[in-house]
C-alpha cells in the first residue's frame, strides 16, 4: 500500500490516535534514539509551546559526551578531482580544516578544557528526490541551458541513502563527542512536488525498499534514451553533448539506476521542514491544480526546445513575471505535436500541502519519529506548515515555511506566520533558539500573495533579520535553498547556508551548540559526505557504486559551478556568540 493516502483517509487516520498511542510512539522514539537531546513532536499551534524534553538523557549527554572523531567527515578527507581536463574522476584528496570565526564575538583562550554541549544534530537539504520519467520537468530547456538538466538524477535516491548511511555511522558530534540528537531536512525533499517522489521521500527517511520507477515498470521513458544528443545517452553508442566531454558509455546503466534501493533509515528522529519544490510545480510555478494534475499524470512529455527558445523561457523564469505559469503553458501547448508519448501513472500527481502534512502524521510514516516530524493535528487543521520544538533542555528549534504559494522559486513569509515567529520569540525568551527554513535570508523576496490568503501582505528577508536581531538568545538561522555553503555573521546570530545532496559537493551538516563557559557560545559545523566510495569502478552499478557515480557524475555536470562548496570559512568552522 503507498505511504501517500488520499488527504481524507489520512488525516482520519491521524484523528483515530488517542493520547494513549501518541504518548507511546513518542516514548518509542526515545528509545529508539538513545541519549539524544530531542525527543516529542513539535508545536504547529500559534499559542502551544514546544513538549518538554526528557531532561535526564539531556543531563547524561552533557556529562557524558564520547571522544570527539573525525571519521567520516571532511575532517578526515574530501572527495577531490584528478586531472584538469574533460571528464574528471574523483578520489580521496585533502581534509577540510576548521576556520574559526570572530565577526561576532572574539575567541578566548583555554575554552576547549571547559566547553559543554547544549545540541548536536544533522541538517539535510536539498535532497531533490527525482522522478526523472516524470512529464513535467525542465529538461527540454537543456539545449539552452545546460544546467536545466543533470546527468546524474536518475540516482538521487541512491545517493539519499548512502547518505543516510553515513550519518547513521557518526559517532557523534566531530567536536564535543556529544551524541547526535536528530536531524533536520531544511526542504526540497522531492523536485517535482509529486506523491511519488513523497512517498519516496519518507520511506528513504525511515527505512525500507524504494523502486525509483514510474510508468511502464519495463522501460525507462526519458531523455536519456531519446536519441537527442542535449543529453548523456549511457547505455548507446550515439555522440551526444556529454561523451563529447568525457561522460562514459555505460551499458546498463538506466537499468541498474531504476532497480529497487535499500535505504536503511535513519536511527535518529527526524523533523521536516517544506521547500519550494515541495510545494510548487517544478519549484515554480503556482499552477491549477486540474491543470498540474492532468499532464503531470499524462501520456505527454516535451524532452527538447531550440538553444534560443530555451534561453528566453529560462530568462523569464528567472525574473519572476510568471508564477502561475501561463507562459510555461502556452509553451506546452505549442509543442504538443512535438512530444513524446510514454504511460501515463496517477502516482506522479502534485501533492497539495495538505496532503504533505497528512503523510507526514500518517502513522505509517512515523519511523524513528517523532510523530509527525514536527508537524502536529493543529498544523493540518489550520492549514500551517510551521512549528516549534524542544532540542534540548536549553534549546528550541523554529521551523519556518518560507515558500510563496503564489509561485516563483524565491520565497517569503505571510503576516500571520510573521506574527506567529514573533510571538513564539517572545514565549521563548529564556531559551536558545534556532531558527530552520529553506530559504536563505537574500532569497525572501517574493511578494506574490498567496492565492488562499490575498489579502495577507508577504515579508522578505531583511524583516525576518531583523526580527531575529531583536532576540539576542537566537544563535542561528539554517537554510538551504542556493545548493551553496555559506556562513554569514548577522550581528547577533549566524546564518549558516548548507549546500544541497544534488549538485557536487553533495553534503549534509553536522552542528554542535557548546557553552564555553567564558560568557560566549560556539556553533561548530562540519561537512560530510555520504558513505560512498570517493572513487568506483565503472563497471561497478550496485547500489553502492550508484551512489558513487552520483557524486562523480555531479561533480562533471555540465553548466553546473565549482563554488557551491563555498570558501573554507564557509565549511567546517567554529562560530564564536556573546552568550546573551
Amino acid at each position: 500500500m503507498s505511504r501517500i493516502r488520499s488527504v481524507r483517509s489520512a488525516a482520519a487516520a491521524v484523528a483515530a490516535l488517542d493520547r494513549r498511542t501518541f504518548l507511546a510512539a513518542t516514548a518509542a522514539t526515545g528509545a529508539t534514539a538513545g541519549l539524544g537531546l530531542a525527543f516529542g513532536p513539535g508545536s504547529g499551534s500559534a499559542g502551544a509551546s514546544p513538549p518538554a524534553t526528557a531532561h535526564a538523557a539531556a543531563r547524561r549527554v552533557a556529562q557524558a559526551p564520547a571522544a570527539p572523531s573525525k571519521a567520516g567527515t571532511t575532517l578526515e578527507a574530501f572527495s577531490a578531482a584528478r586531472g584538469t581536463t574533460g571528464y574528471r574522476r574523483l578520489a580521496a584528496g585533502p581534509a577540510w580544516a576548521r576556520a574559526v570565526r570572530t565577526e561576532i564575538t572574539g575567541a578566548k583562550a583555554g575554552r576547549a578544557g571547559r566547553r559543554t554541549a547544549l545540541a548536536s544534530f544533522v541538517q539535510l537539504t536539498d535532497l531533490h528526490l527525482t522522478d526523472v520519467q516524470h512529464p513535467m520537468r525542465y529538461e527540454f530547456l537543456r539545449a539552452g541551458r545546460p544546467g536545466a538538466w543533470r546527468p546524474h538524477e536518475a540516482l538521487t535516491v541512491a545517493g539519499a541513502a548512502s547518505l543516510i548511511e553515513r550519518i547513521n555511522g557518526l559517532r557523534g558530534g566531530p567536536a564535543t563527542g556529544a551524541p547526535l540528537s536528530f536531524v533536520m531536512t531544511t526542504g526540497d525533499n522531492t523536485d517535482n512536488n509529486a506523491r511519488i517522489e513523497l512517498e519516496w521521500f519518507l520511506t528513504a527517511m525511515n527505512g525500507g525498499r524504494i523502486t525509483p520507477n514510474t510508468g511502464d515498470p519495463r522501460h525507462y521513458e526519458g531523455v536519456q534514451n531519446s536519441g537527442h544528443t542535449a543529453f548523456w545517452h549511457p547505455g548507446q553508442a550515439l555522440r551526444d553533448a556529454d561523451k563529447a566531454l568525457g561522460f562514459p558509455r555505460l551499458d546498463g546503466f538506466l537499468e541498474a539506476a531504476l532497480r529497487t534501493v535499500n535505504s536503511p533509515g535513519l536511527r535518529l528522529p527526524w523533523y521536516s521542514t517544506v521547500g519550494n519544490h515541495d510545494d510548487l510545480a517544478g519549484g515554480v510555478y503556482s499552477f491549477g491544480r486540474d491543470y498540474a494534475t492532468d499532464f503531470a499524470t499524462g501520456k505527454r512529455k516535451l524532452e527538447i526546445i531550440s538553444a534560443a527558445e530555451a534561453e528566453r523561457f529560462s530568462q523569464a523564469t528567472r525574473q519572476g513575471t510568471d508564477p502561475r505559469g501561463t507562459r510555461m503553458k502556452t509553451l506546452l501547448e505549442a509543442h504538443a505535436k512535438d512530444m513524446r508519448t510514454v504511460t501515463p501513472d496517477e502516482r506522479r500527481a502534485p501533492f497539495t500541502r495538505a496532503e504533505y502534512l497528512a503523510a507526514h502524521l500518517d502513522p505509517a510514516a512515523t519511523g524513528p519519529g517523532p510523530a509527525g516530524h514536527g508537524y502536529t493535528r493543529d498544523n493540518l487543521d489550520q492549514g500551517t506548515l510551521y512549528y516549534a520544538f524542544r532540542i534540548s533542555d536549553d534549546v528550541v528549534g523554529i521551523s519556518l515555511d518560507t515558500t510563496d504559494p503564489g509561485g516563483h522559486y524565491t520565497g517569503s513569509l505571510g503576516t500571520a506566520q510573521l506574527r506567529w515567529l514573533e510571538r513564539t520569540l517572545r514565549a521563548h525568551r529564556d531559551d536558545y533558539v534556532i531558527v530552520f527554513s529553506h530559504h536563505y535570508s537574500r532569497s525572501l523576496d517574493n511578494r506574490n500573495r498567496d492565492p488562499a490568503r490575498p489579502g495577507e501582505a508577504r515579508h522578505g528577508g531583511d524583516e525576518v533579520v531583523a526580527l531575529l536581531q531583536r532576540h539576542p538568545r537566537v544563535l542561528a538561522w539554517i537554510n538551504g535553498h542556493s545548493h551553496r555553503n555559506e556562513i554569514t555573521p548577522r550581528s547577533t546570530f549566524w546564518e549558516i547556508t548548507t549546500a544541497s545532496h544534488v549538485d557536487f559537493p553533495q553534503l549534509a551538516r553536522v552542528i554542535e551548540v557548546v557553552d564555553n563557559h567564558d560568557g560566549t557560545l560556539s556553533l561548530f559545523t562540519t561537512l560530510v559526505e555520504s558513505a560512498a566510495p570517493h572513487r568506483t569502478d565503472f563497471s561497478d552499478l550496485s547500489q553502492t557504486g550508484l551512489a558513487a557515480l552520483y557524486r562523480e557524475l555531479s561533480f562533471n555536470a555540465p553548466g553546473v559551478s565549482q563554488k557551491l562548496a563555498g570558501d573554507p570559512t564557509d565549511r567546517n568552522t567554529e562560530l564564536l556568540l556573546r552568550k546573551a
